[in-house]
């Protein structure tokens, strides 16, 4: 039995203590969340990310989780031989890649969290965006301009897409069975093709077409950071305009930050940039007045 008297002890109840309103305020709500990066790779994180989302799920938050796997797919293709190029940080997807990636992302990655899920005392349903109609994807057009004549040129990318329809339904089913819904970014277009999609951007989607109370995009730095590397808590549209055009935020956040805007923008409350590497970073974010990322609201 634990000693009343222990500072460890009290120290513990004072922390439920001070998540009591948060939890209050987000029971029934949604939390979307892409996983992906070092956290995924790192088998102590993975241990903690599961149980994050086993105890949302039992304190009545419903964690939906959105997946990754760029560096398992590219061991997989340089495995198989098949080399990757790359245009604006999207891997160029042929019919051979788009089937390898498939292959990765709905198999051995998707059904390892719902294994992790599972080992913390979790229920999870590991699922595509194809199941249930989940997704409909449109191909993404990317353009380029020559340098020499200042044409503009199309690159065509494959079988890279990108959300034009999310149907909740499936989603909806799976939590009301009180079940952790683990989607891996694949789709259909309305051609009948299967198309790779980008996490960060089908999380974003889906989380706005339901109308989650929280979108969480775990990455490999703090947060968005400043000039002066300091993190940035609290920004909305207006500030990542104004970070972006005098170069404070660039590359890979860019776009990150794209998706929280437009999540935002189209029905979720709110989204966090959050550092994936920190044990419990949600929880954190969530439960505790200090948080642990940058958060972007309207």
């Amino acid at each position: 039995m634990a000693n009343p008297h222990d500072p460890s002890t009290l120290t513990k109840a004072e922390t439920l203590v001070e998540a009591l309103p948060y939890l209050q305020r987000y029971e029934g709500r949604t939390f979307v969340v892409k996983y992906g990066g070092h956290a995924m790779g790192d088998p102590d994180l993975a241990h903690d990310f599961a149980q994050d989302v086993v105890l949302l799920r039992a304190v009545g938050i419903n964690p939906v989780v959105v997946h990754g796997g760029g560096p398992q797919i590219g061991a997989m293709l340089k495995k198989l031989g098949v080399e990757s190029r790359f245009v604006d940080g999207l891997r160029v997807t042929d019919k051979a890649t788009a089937e390898v990636a498939e292959m990765v992302l709905s198999g051995a990655i998707n059904k390892e969290i719902v294994r992790w899920i599972a080992g913390a005392g979790g229920k999870a349903v590991g699922i595509s965006g194809k199941d249930g109609g989940l997704v409909t994807a449109r191909k993404v057009q990317r353009t380029t301009r020559d340098p020499d004549s200042q044409i503009e040129q199309v690159i065509d990318l494959g079988f890279v897409g990108e959300p034009a329809k999310v149907d909740t339904t499936l989603i909806e089913t799976i939590c009301a069975a009180g079940m952790i819904p683990v989607i891996a970014p694949i789709a259909v277009g309305e051609d009948g093709e299967t198309y790779n999609i980008n996490a960060d951007t089908m999380a974003g989607a889906i989380a706005a077409a339901i109308g989650a109370a929280r979108l969480f995009l775990l990455t490999d730095v703090k947060g968005v950071l400043d000039k002066a590397g300091n993190l940035l808590t609290d920004l909305n549209p207006a500030d990542i305009a104004k970070l972006q055009a005098d170069g404070t935020i660039s590359g890979g956040m860019i776009p990150k930050l794209e998706t929280c805007v437009h999540a935002v923008e189209a029905g979720c409350d709110a989204a966090v940039v959050l550092d994936g590497r920190i044990s419990h970073a949600m929880l954190i974010e969530m439960f505790t007045s200090q948080g642990a990322g940058t958060l972007i609201r309207k």
